[in-house]
C-alpha cells in the first residue's frame, strides 16, 4: 500500500486527538473524583450507580421515617408518664378522702385539686407533635367526620371533658420503617383518655363535694387503679415497639453504610491511579507531538538542494 504524506499527517492528527481525549478523561476524573461523568462513559457503571443510589435513597427515607417515629413515641411516652403521675396523685387524694377524720371543707379542698388534675389530663390528651394531635388516631389534624377542626378532648359548656374520638373510629398511625414493614407510631388513646376516665374523675369530684360515707371512696380507689393499669399497659406496649424501632434503626444504619460503600467503590475514582494515568498519558502525548513534528516538517523542497 502506498503511504502518502497526507496519510501520515492525518493519522498523526487523529492519534493526537485521541491523546487529547484520554487526557481530558483523566482530567475530568481528577476534577470530579468520579470514574464517569456521563452514562456514555461506561453504561455498566452508570446502571449500577443508579441501583446503588436508589438503595441509598430508600434507606435514608426509612431513616427519616424512624426519626419521625421516635418523635411520636418519645412524646407519647413522656405524656403517658405524666398521665400515670396524675392518676397516682388522684389515687393518693382518694385515699386521703377515705380517711374518716377529714371534714367536709377539707374534702372540698381535695375536690378542687381533683378538678385541676382533670384539666391537666385534658391538656395531656391534646398533646401535639409538629402541630398534629398524637392521641387522635389518624385524625392527627383534629378534623372530625364533618370536616370541623376538633381536639381529641374538649370542654362542654359546663366545663366537663368530652372525648371526641369514639373507640370504633380509632385508626393507628403507621409508618414504613423498612421495605414492606410498617409499625404503629402512636398509642390507642381510647385505652387511656376515654370518656369513662373523665366521667369517673367527675364522679369523684362530685362525691368529694357532697356528704357521702367514707366507704364510698374505696370504690373510687379501685376505679382509679383500673385506669392506672390501662395507662401502664399501653405504655408497656409502646415501650416494646420503641425497642423494636431501635433495632431496626441500627440495622438501617448498617445498610446505609454498606450501600454508600458499594456506591463509592462503583463510582469514585482512585485518585492515585488517575494521577499516574494522567502523567503517563502526558508523556505519551509529548512523545507523539515530538514524533509528529518530524513527520510533518519535511517537504519536497527540503530535498531539492
Amino acid at each position: 500500500m502506498r503511504v502518502t504524506q497526507s496519510m501520515l499527517s492525518n493519522n498523526m492528527l487523529r492519534n493526537l486527538s485521541k491523546s487529547y481525549t484520554s487526557m481530558n478523561k483523566y482530567m475530568d476524573q481528577l476534577t470530579t473524583g468520579k470514574k464517569i461523568n456521563r452514562p456514555s462513559d461506561d453504561p455498566v457503571i452508570a446502571m449500577k450507580g443508579m441501583r446503588y443510589r436508589t438503595e441509598v435513597g430508600n434507606v435514608e427515607q426509612f431513616q427519616r421515617n424512624i426519626t419521625e417515629m421516635h418523635t411520636w413515641m418519645e412524646t407519647s411516652d413522656d405524656t403517658l408518664d405524666e398521665t400515670t403521675q396524675i392518676l397516682n396523685r388522684l389515687r393518693d387524694l382518694t385515699v386521703q378522702a377515705a380517711n374518716g377524720t377529714y371534714e367536709q371543707n377539707q374534702r372540698e379542698a381535695i375536690a378542687k385539686e381533683v378538678d385541676q388534675l382533670q384539666l391537666q389530663l385534658v391538656e395531656a390528651a391534646n398533646t401535639k407533635v409538629n402541630n398534629k394531635y398524637i392521641f387522635n388516631g389518624t385524625q392527627t389534624t383534629g378534623v372530625n367526620k364533618d370536616g370541623e377542626l376538633l381536639k381529641p378532648v374538649t370542654l362542654d359548656d359546663d366545663g366537663n371533658p368530652v372525648v371526641n374520638l369514639a373507640p370504633g373510629d380509632y385508626q393507628a398511625v403507621e409508618l414504613e420503617v423498612t421495605s414492606g414493614t410498617r409499625l404503629q407510631a402512636n398509642v390507642n388513646p381510647t385505652n387511656v383518655y376515654s370518656q369513662e376516665l373523665f366521667d369517673d374523675i367527675k364522679a369523684l369530684s362530685d362525691a368529694l363535694k357532697s356528704d357521702v360515707p367514707d366507704s364510698d371512696f374505696d370504690r373510687f380507689i379501685t376505679i382509679v387503679d383500673k385506669h392506672i393499669d390501662n395507662t401502664v399497659s399501653e405504655r408497656a406496649d409502646l415501650g416494646a415497639r420503641m425497642n423494636r424501632v431501635e433495632l431496626i434503626e441500627s440495622r438501617l444504619e448498617g445498610q446505609r453504610i454498606s450501600a454508600r460503600d458499594m456506591m463509592s467503590k462503583n463510582e469514585d475514582a482512585d485518585i492515585a491511579e488517575v494521577i499516574m494515568n494522567l502523567t503517563s498519558q502526558e508523556a505519551i502525548h509529548r512523545a507523539a507531538l515530538s514524533a509528529g513534528s518530524r513527520v510533518i516538517q519535511p517537504t519536497l523542497l527540503d530535498f531539492l538542494r
